[in-house]
């Protein structure tokens, strides 16, 4: 009988080696080893398209393959982290648009509800409208489970002319590197614009400079900042309208 139990306590103590074993192999199989690699990924995801760039990058603290393709009047940009393999960016944008000057401009509530259909079960955080190269358009912002959406409308038409999402990272300032913590540059956000209420912080490397990127929203207005990790410095600021 202890024999049995023995050999029954061996075995089992097999199977979740295995199992373990399995799991390592299985995110050491998914790491991207080269730009090659990250090429034929994006190519999975985006089939027959032409791969116009493949940059290795820094974002987060994290090793990512940006990469760039076109497939038909569409300009895709997709990037990947290189630990795991995991899709941390995917977006597209039409390269030809037609002004479409004859037509009206539609309400921005039919803008909502096509965005919504879009992304299901979405949250739209800013509805801002805007004249880019002559064409009137739609600039929504979702929030959705663990992603944040940028989708561009053609003002006259509703015609969808780019669509992108990002993974949300940790508003967590724990493990940065910068001078700044989180808290601090929410603080920096907030004196710019009294009154205001914070509803996204991340932080980010940009170009090789650490930033922390603070969304506010007051009245009617939403408004993005990009602050210097390391001094405080507001780098960029903007400001849109939301409905």
């Amino acid at each position: 009988m202890k024999s049995g139990k023995k050999t029954a306590a061996l075995l089992a103590a097999g199977f979740v080696l295995a199992g373990s074993l399995a799991s390592a192999q299985g995110v050491l199989a998914a790491k991207i080893s080269s730009a090659e690699q990250a090429r034929q990924k994006a190519l999975q995801k985006v089939p027959n398209a032409v791969v116009t760039d493949v940059d290795l990058d820094r974002e987060n603290g994290q090793q990512v393959y940006d990469i760039e393709l076109v497939k038909g009047s569409k300009k895709y940009d997709l990037t990947y982290r290189v630990s795991d393999g995991k899709m941390m960016e995917y977006g597209w944008e039409k390269t030809a648009v037609s002004p479409s000057s004859g037509s009206s401009v539609i309400s921005t509530q039919k803008c909502r509800q096509l965005a919504l259909n879009k992304v299901k079960n979405g949250t739209i955080t800013a509805i801002s409208q805007k004249v880019d190269d002559g064409i009137d358009i739609y600039k929504v912002k979702i929030t959705a489970g663990n992603k944040r959406y940028t989708l561009e409308y053609h003002a006259r038409t509703g015609a969808l002319l780019e669509y992108k999402w990002k993974l949300t990272a940790s508003s967590s300032s724990s493990g940065q590197n910068g001078k700044v913590d989180m808290e601090k540059a929410k603080q920096i956000a907030l004196d710019a614009v009294p009154g205001a209420t914070v509803y996204k912080a991340e932080y980010d490397v940009d170009d090789g400079v650490a930033v922390y990127e603070i969304e506010l929203i007051k009245g009617s207005y939403e408004y993005e900042f990009k602050i210097d990790a390391n001094t405080g410095a507001i780098l960029e600021q903007d400001k849109d309208w939301r409905d």
